[in-house]
């Protein structure tokens, strides 16, 4: 059966501080309160997504690299992940702040929890006046300068908040302590994983459970970067129906694209997947027989047999995913 680009069906997760831009934003489909997260592409496993359209209808991601291999991710990737989808895709709608936390590299994931790390990045579609997100540190903090500051509340005080808009983009590597802020609605690329060390959660109590979430202190305090960095956004340039670099990173690499008529992307020398996550717009895809159509909010996944794809847009502005 020849492979054509696949939409899935997005999973719903409630969480603590989740609001209602997904649904009024980006308008996703739901009943429940307080969902937090649309996850887009999961290959974790027990929230494996799967394919709503065309004759691969009902298929996950690990029956789609089971039967197709290389020819759906990529000989490199599937030489390198086997039947594991190496990255994971979400929007994410912050009612309230997330809590401060930290993941773990692969090498402590895979120790720890028999997982991959969770390298990270946030691309801002929305965000209401003077929302922020928290990302590294401001200030120098040795381990034990940072044990005070936990005991005492102050942690925030020494963390690096930054007032964002739409369009903008930051990278989150494993160590690097962070938190989304209230008011913000993001769409978030990753690498395969659910490892979160919780360090703090400004103890709120779960309506849901009744009682406090977790935190993971022993876990997060030899994972952490203490280091303060120079610069946490991503800066680019975009230029009309060119791809312009975002993040270049060991683990994905994504471009954004922002369409004004007609762009031919030619695939015909990449060995990998590529995803499409439309930020704003609609955007049109045509490729081989195929003719589809994504717009804000919506994610399209092209196998890697496919080498050229024709994007069409009055206006719209997506990022685009591969390995």
């Amino acid at each position: 059966m020849k492979l054509y680009p696949l939409k899935f069906s997005p999973l719903f997760k409630y969480r603590i501080w989740g609001g209602e831009k997904l649904k009024t934003e980006l308008l996703k489909e739901y009943t429940e309160e307080n969902i937090g997260e649309s996850w887009e592409i999961s290959d974790v496993p027990g929230d494996e997504t799967e394919v709503t359209q065309g004759n691969l209808q009902g298929k996950t991601l690990k029956d789609l690299i089971s039967e197709y291999k290389g020819d759906f991710v990529g000989e490199k990737v599937y030489k390198e992940f086997g039947n594991d989808f190496p990255l994971l895709i979400k929007f994410i709608d912050a009612k309230t702040p997330l809590s401060i936390q930290v993941h773990p590299s692969n090498e402590i994931a895979k120790e720890r929890h028999n997982s991959f790390g969770k390298n990270e990045m946030w691309y801002v579609m929305q965000a209401d006046e003077n929302s922020e997100l928290i990302v590294g540190f401001d200030q120098e903090v040795s381990q034990e300068d940072y044990k005070k500051h936990l005991e005492n509340n102050t942690i925030l005080d020494v963390m690096h908040h930054e007032n964002v808009k739409s369009g903008d983009t930051f990278y989150i590597p494993t160590g690097r302590v962070h938190a989304i802020g209230a008011g913000v609605l993001l769409a978030e690329i990753q690498q395969t994983s659910d490892v979160t060390y919780r360090i703090y959660d400004y103890d709120r109590v779960d309506a849901k459970t009744g009682e406090k979430r977790d935190l993971h202190n022993d876990l997060a305090i030899d994972v952490l970067d203490y280091k303060v960095h120079d610069n946490y956004r991503t800066s680019y340039e975009i230029g009309k129906n060119e791809t312009n670099t975002l993040v270049n990173s060991p683990y994905f690499k994504t471009n954004i694209i922002e369409v004004d008529g007609e762009l031919n992307r030619d695939y015909s020398t990449l060995d990998s997947f590529v995803i499409y996550i439309c930020v704003e717009g609609t955007l049109e895809l045509h490729c081989n027989n195929s003719n589809d159509t994504i717009k804000t909010g919506e994610t399209i996944l092209l196998p890697a047999a496919i080498d050229s794809v024709t994007l069409k847009s009055d206006g719209a502005k997506c990022i685009e995913v591969f390995m």
